[in-house]
């Protein structure tokens, strides 16, 4: 009988062969050096870390680099340490005040952009104050500053997509550690819980999941057969090195929640209750601690005394720079409004206001008529009342800026819910509910519904009802940074944006 021919390896395979292995061998370790490190709470340290390093480093660099340009010392730049440590940790301590270290947040390379540009611009602006106050400016280059504040935030941001995108790739590719959990769930709610499958795509692996019944909930005390499922979960979390258990069962259901805790109160182990549909909905809204006691916030009062003058000092400073600032274009738009067609410069209309309190408006006149009375109608796309010198007007929003003036009267903010004409608030309050709370604050010359593309006609309903949410979480989340971050937000919005005609 002849023998079965054998496959003969030769030294130079052997050799691949055992490379090959090799190579295996160390993504495999590399891998499991990954899935150790790769946990939310160490990279979102990590990025903090990171940050403060850079800055810090930035500005030595960029410091050095423009003296080094410019006089051709090194020393010079030493006093720029100190500005990069005070600039790294304000930005370091309100980007975690902003939740912008969070991994879901770290994510969004857009939000983390904006967020960024505010908080840096602010962080110089009062820098630029403080030093101004302590006459110590002119021991700083402006040239150096400004060189730092350009490079620096250029440095941060590609730091920031470099981090996004890395995050992206690592789950996309499973790279994140593996959190083995147990699911404990009401019968048929493992498909429908969004929670769960946030948990599911960073890292968090359900290696056991336990259905209770309805007739185990409804039950006046603990069931044998829950009894059952209880002593499996205590026994598959000892034997399986489960790190955390997580229960998807309704709030309402705290009988039974309760049943469960004492049952595996013999597990040394977190037990986590995952929020249901209802309480969902009112955690997303601003958490207010009370003493030991909690309250979500679903509607706050209008502004304190000393958040209005806040506001109003805001206000009043940006509007006057900015008035003067643009003086040359406002009247070069007074000229060429003259000259493309007949008519006043400004154009007036009554608005509604705080507390429903009517002003007159402020505008660049971009039509042939003056509409003002109880039939206002919205301009559209190609409308024929529009000049020619209007569209462009309109379409830049520089027939905005008059506004200005209303702002420094008193009749209106620069970040608010923008006013509409009386005509077409009393058609909305009667269409829209809670419309009427947009009047809780000033009118602004631009706002929140704005910034996030609630611009132009308002042609259908649910559009108007789209702006009338974005107004209400505004009045609901007002802060200062938040009224900053939508002036600097509207200059980019505006640039590119042609839902305006």
């Amino acid at each position: 009988m002849s023998e079965a021919p054998r496959l003969l390896l030769l030294p130079s395979q052997e050799g691949d062969r055992v490379h090959f292995d090799t190579q295996e061998a160390d993504q495999g370790a590399r891998r499991r050096v990954w899935h150790y490190i790769l946990r939310p709470k160490f990279i979102e340290a990590m990025v903090a870390i990171v940050d403060f390093a850079l800055i810090v480093a930035a500005s030595l660099g960029y410091s050095a680099l423009y003296h080094l340009i410019t006089d051709g010392r090194l020393a010079a730049a030493l006093p720029y340490e100190g500005v990069g440590i005070i600039v790294s940790l304000n930005f370091a301590t309100m980007m975690t005040a902003r939740g912008n270290y969070r991994l879901k947040a770290l994510m969004q390379f857009s939000k983390q952009a904006r967020e960024a540009i505010v908080i840096w611009s602010g962080i110089f602006a009062l820098l630029a104050a403080v030093a101004f106050t302590m006459k110590i400016s002119s021991d700083f280059s402006r040239g150096a500053m400004i060189l730092l504040f350009v490079g620096g935030l250029g440095t941060v941001l590609l730091w920031r997509r470099l981090v996004a995108n890395f995050i992206s790739r690592s789950l996309a590719n499973g790279l994140f550690a593996r959190k083995r959990i147990i699911v404990v769930a009401e019968r048929g709610r493992t498909n429908s819980s969004r929670p769960l499958a946030e948990l599911l795509s960073y890292g968090y692996v359900p290696v056991r999941t336990f259905d209770i019944s309805r007739e185990e909930i409804a039950a006046p005390g603990v069931t044998r057969s829950l009894q059952a499922k209880l002593s499996d979960i205590v026994e598959a979390a000892r034997n399986e090195r489960i790190e955390d258990i997580y229960l998807l069962l309704r709030w309402q259901n705290d009988r039974t929640i309760d049943g469960i805790l004492d049952a595996l109160a013999v597990l040394p182990i977190s037990i986590h209750l995952v929020p249901d549909d209802n309480a969902a909905r009112f955690l997303s809204y601003p958490v207010t601690n009370v003493g030991t006691a909690w309250t979500a916030t679903l509607r706050r009062s209008p502004l304190t005394r000393f958040e209005l003058a806040a506001k109003r000092c805001f206000d009043v400073s940006l509007s006057v720079i900015g008035l003067l600032m643009m003086l040359p274009l406002l009247l070069l738009t007074a000229v060429l409004i003259k000259l493309d067609s007949r008519g006043p410069v400004l154009f007036r209309q009554k608005r509604d206001g705080f507390n429903g309190q009517t002003f007159d408006i402020l505008k660049f006149r971009t039509m042939y008529v003056m509409e003002n009375g109880i039939a206002v109608r919205q301009a559209t796309r190609n409308d024929p009342r529009v000049t020619r010198l209007g569209r462009l007007l309109r379409k830049s929003s520089v027939d905005e800026l008059p506004q200005l003036l209303n702002v420094i009267w008193g009749d209106m903010s620069l970040v608010g819910p923008r006013p509409h004409a009386t005509s077409h608030n009393s058609e909305y309050e009667k269409l829209i509910a809670n419309y009427a709370f947009r009047h809780h604050v000033k009118p602004g010359l631009t706002g929140w519904a704005q910034v996030n593309g609630c611009r132009g006609e308002t042609s259908k309903i649910e559009q108007m009802k789209q702006r009338v949410e974005h107004d209400l979480w505004y009045i609901n989340n007002w802060s200062p940074w938040l009224d900053l971050k939508i002036v600097l937000q509207t200059v980019l919005v505006t640039l590119r944006q042609d839902s305006a005609y």
